[in-house]
């Protein structure tokens, strides 16, 4: 692995500046800011003098450079502000000076409301009954057109070409590199085929990386209470099922008791197509391969060696060598069914 770069972009990013972002805007911060967890982007709360439409405290989010084209990002804000119209929880950017994106010494940024939550409770089966019927609202809206800009979750874009880009670059190391190919081969082999057996499941704009992170949830008695849905930042056309999967967790039978809780709710509002049930093992291994190219290529910013300083090691690999082949029994397996 390289050393990481110390001049990276975010370097630029400095707490003065986050505030001239601001007061760009005419919002007004009183002093008060702290850096959230992230980090695929930058992201910080801020509270206000005055409030702006309603909100006291904000967040801005400053995207990465060179992720996302300026067309993208504001797909990610239409798609947001159309879920906002149909009443979906989800938190959006705010409209400010008639724009939801802004610009400020060559980043790109958002602005909006803080919202409170705790991670949501995955064992109670009311909850994820909740979320499911939440997720088929959202995908409702995702169903009424594509994405233009925003690209699919497909096995080229999740992993043949972070594979390819991983070997080329030489990310792994000598000793583990013809063992994790031999188990990336059949893996992705096996994806290739469930993808081509899934081929007349529909696609649609999906939030795309609804891990139980990215739900924020309050006490049901309270106004508005419940999920609220966060982090658009990897919206993306794909299969319904890609926003279900990764909020099951444990032994099969309890996948199951969740998956039929969130499809409870879920077909409350909007039909399932079961088929889509046989990409699950799929798209966990397409999570799994990708995942590791992200590692790699966001190196040289500081923050991921500091967060993440087992990667890259030969025993990082074998780990990957383990899961893949983990995967490959998994997708041999029937499907979870409900």
């Amino acid at each position: 692995m390289t050393e990481p770069n110390a001049l990276h972009p975010y370097a630029e990013l400095t707490p003065d500046r986050v505030m001239d972002a601001l007061t760009d805007l005419g919002l007004w911060p009183d002093g008060r800011l702290l850096a959230l967890s992230s980090y695929e982007n930058r992201v910080y709360r801020a509270h206000l003098d005055e409030p702006v439409q309603g909100a006291s405290a904000v967040v801005l989010k400053f995207y990465r450079p060179g992720r996302w084209s300026r067309a993208q990002i504001q797909e990610e804000h239409d798609f947001a502000a159309e879920l906002v119209a149909a009443e979906v929880p989800v938190v959006a950017p705010l409209v400010l000076n008639g724009h939801t994106l802004h610009q400020t010494e060559g980043f790109d940024f958002s602005v909006s409301p803080l919202r409170g939550g705790r991670p949501p409770e995955l064992d109670d089966f009311e909850v994820l009954e909740w979320i499911g019927r939440f997720l088929a609202r959202i995908h409702t809206v995702g169903a009424a057109k594509p994405f233009a800009h925003r690209p699919a979750l497909d096995v080229q874009t999740f992993a043949l070409e972070p594979a390819h880009w991983l070997q080329t670059h030489q990310m792994i190391p000598l000793e583990v590199e013809r063992e994790w190919r031999d188990a990336l081969v059949p893996a992705v082999a096996m994806v290739e085929a469930a993808f081509a057996n899934a081929s007349g499941c529909s696609q649609l704009r999906l939030h795309g990386d609804c891990h139980p992170g990215n739900i924020l949830w309050t006490p049901a008695e309270l106004p508005g209470g419940g999920p609220h849905f966060v982090d658009l930042d990897d919206a993306r056309m794909g299969p319904a099922v890609q926003d279900l999967w990764m909020l099951l967790s444990g032994d099969r039978p309890q996948r199951t008791q969740q998956l039929s809780a969130l499809l409870d709710g879920y077909e409350q509002v909007r039909d399932f197509d079961r088929a889509e049930l046989n990409l699950i093992e799929p798209l966990r291994t397409l999570r799994l391969i990708h995942y590791s190219a992200w590692l790699a290529r966001r190196w040289e910013d500081p923050i991921f060696p500091i967060n993440f300083p087992w990667f890259g090691t030969p025993d990082y690999w074998r780990g990957q060598v383990l899961m893949l082949q983990e995967q490959v029994e998994q997708m041999q397996e029937a499907p979870l069914s409900v």
